[in-house]
């Protein structure tokens, strides 16, 4: 019994060590073959961890307290983004503003990416006129004009956070065309010779949409969260721009571009700097979520 454990106990050793060399080898082939990838989940995990520890980066500056006789300073040792109409360091705003885009950003992907999943799938697989009719209430949800309508929502209902309000309203938006997406990858899988064998062996619709359509569809569920975490920053920054978004003094890159805008000409840093992150932060999903579509997807593989 004793020799028997410690067999067993080899094995599995043997096959976590496989499993960690097998991440290993392709952690190591993503970032070989895809340096742009690379450099943009480097990005990424740059700004999730600005967002979840703001005071490590920031030495323990206050983003809202500032001095007024240090006011539109330029790039400096003490001050590396200058400082903005307040006094107050750029830097430090830049880095807490963070916090608000990553947080409406995962919490749009988490929202659309559970109703995509659900609307697509069950569209797809089953079809018929519940298809028509469920694509149909999608064709007037994506008619609607984007921005006018999460700016209504954003304004009529008081009752709860902005940021949640920002996060239902862009997460409703993205979830209606990403479900169309998913529809179709639904509608490929459910046409596959093992679903046709689970169905002949009395296999419920619940047991094949859980078991073999829902893994087939994740792929294309993964890429396109990883590229609307993007967009949902933008549209974060476009809001508070406009005003709509968080309120002062809480630190908002769009907002900080709004207040920047009256002395853009003589300050240009307080709006560069702000620019360059919105940049940076749509770039670097974008490009990791392409590098995630081609190594997830065996089709694309070896077209870059």
């Amino acid at each position: 019994m004793a020799t028997d454990a410690k067999v067993l106990e080899t094995y599995a050793l043997r096959r976590e060590l496989t499993r960690a060399e097998r991440w290993r080898r392709s952690v190591t082939s993503f970032i070989r073959t895809k340096p742009l990838g690379t450099f943009g989940a480097a990005v990424v995990i740059l700004l999730i961890l600005m967002a979840a520890f703001p005071q490590a980066f920031t030495f323990g500056k206050d983003p809202n307290v500032g001095v007024l006789s240090e006011r539109f300073q330029g790039p400096s040792l003490s001050h590396w983004f200058g400082t903005d109409q307040q006094g107050r360091d750029l830097y430090t705003r830049i880095v807490y503003g963070a916090r608000n885009s990553i947080l409406i950003g995962f919490g749009v992907v988490a929202i659309s990416s559970s109703a995509a999943l659900v609307l697509g799938v069950v569209s797809g697989y089953f079809g018929g006129k519940f298809d028509i009719l469920l694509q149909r209430l999608v064709d007037i949800g994506i008619a609607l004009p984007g921005l006018i309508f999460i700016i209504l929502f954003v304004t009529s209902i008081q009752q709860i956070p902005v940021n949640l309000r920002i996060v239902l309203a862009v997460g409703t938006l993205v979830a209606l065309s990403q479900s169309r997406v998913i529809r179709g990858a639904a509608i490929a899988a459910k046409q596959n010779q093992y679903v046709e064998a689970a169905r002949v062996l009395g296999a419920s619709d619940f047991r094949i949409i859980f078991r073999h359509v829902t893994p087939n569809v994740f792929p294309v569920l993964i890429v396109g969260a990883s590229i609307q975490v993007g967009g949902a920053v933008l549209v974060e920054s476009s809001l508070a721009f406009l005003g709509y978004g968080v309120q002062p003094p809480t630190a908002s890159w769009g907002r900080m571009l709004n207040e920047a805008r009256e002395r853009l000409t003589q300050y240009p840093h307080v709006a560069i700097f702000p620019g360059l992150v919105i940049f940076l932060t749509v770039y670097a999903f974008n490009m990791f979520g392409d590098a995630l579509r081609d190594v997830l997807d065996p089709r694309l593989r070896g077209s870059r």
